[in-house]
């Protein structure tokens, strides 16, 4: 016998208390692991940059030692070349306000050594009219005319070399460069051609 429907209605009532704590972490979980791939994602990230940073950093200071060890090598030469290098590295963003004041000090020798050069010539000038007309002449009249000084000018590419140097750490540590430094840096070194 086929069944029949029933004349009237049924009705049928489910009772549906609050869901447990269990059932609602349960429809939460995907969410919740997305959530935690989002962050570990953000965390790994930030973690590659932090260690790409440090990574230049040490190459900066790498160089910035390498470039320290040819100023205070003795040899006038590799001391220029060491000084254009701290130049470029004190224009690197990475140089902060510690680092730029290790840059300056670097500089410090060969601008005492200009400054003596300077005092020499102003006090030569100071004496003798003739020294004034010999002080005047280019770097290389000069170490023929001017034998005593001839060993204070070996150092001139190095100093100008420094004067740039305390070019770039006094611009970026906003300070006013001493105008003898701004003209020595402007100098070009005996040798160079235009």
């Amino acid at each position: 016998m086929p069944p029949t429907p029933s004349p009237t209605p049924v009705e049928v009532f489910v009772y549906t208390g609050p869901a447990e704590w269990w059932q609602i972490l349960a429809a939460l979980g995907p969410l919740a692991v997305i959530l935690g791939a989002v962050i570990a994602g953000v965390i790994g990230w930030r973690t590659l940059e932090q260690k790409a940073e440090a990574d230049n950093r040490a190459e900066w200071w790498r160089r910035t030692q390498w470039a320290l060890d040819a100023v205070y090598s003795g040899d006038t030469n590799r001391g220029t070349i060491g000084l254009k290098v701290l130049k470029i590295l004190g224009d690197s963003e990475l140089a902060g306000d510690g680092e730029l004041a290790v840059l300056e000090a670097a500089s410090e020798k060969s601008l005492d050594h200009a400054a003596q050069v300077r005092a020499a010539r102003a006090k030569a000038e100071a004496q003798s009219p003739h020294a004034a007309a010999t002080h005047a002449a280019p770097t290389s009249t000069m170490r023929a005319h001017a034998e005593p000084e001839a060993a204070f000018d070996d150092g001139l590419a190095m100093q100008i070399a420094a004067a740039q140097l305390r070019e770039v750490t006094d611009r970026r540590l906003s300070k006013v460069t001493p105008e003898w430094v701004t003209d020595l840096a402007h100098e070009q070194s005996p040798g160079h051609t235009a």
